[in-house]
């Protein structure tokens, strides 16, 4: 059987949603190995002048266990 576990983050990028994403899945996979998913919870952005300064995720991101990598 195998062993799922989920954290939750929080990312953000100057550029898009998307990229925002990918530094959550980028920043996790330094110190978690396995990733196998990731689910946006939530999309804001930072507003300044009338203008979006940055794009901001809540991810769930989930892995396989270590000790269940190997069946």
């Amino acid at each position: 059987m195998s062993m799922l576990k989920v954290i939750e983050v929080l990312a953000e990028s100057p550029d898009s949603f998307d990229a925002a994403a990918a530094a959550a899945v980028t920043k996790a996979s330094e110190s978690v190995r396995n990733i196998k998913s990731v689910y946006i919870k939530e999309m804001n952005a930072a507003v300044s002048d009338g203008k979006i300064t940055s794009y901001r995720v809540n991810a769930k991101i989930t892995f396989l266990l270590d000790d269940q990598a190997a069946t």
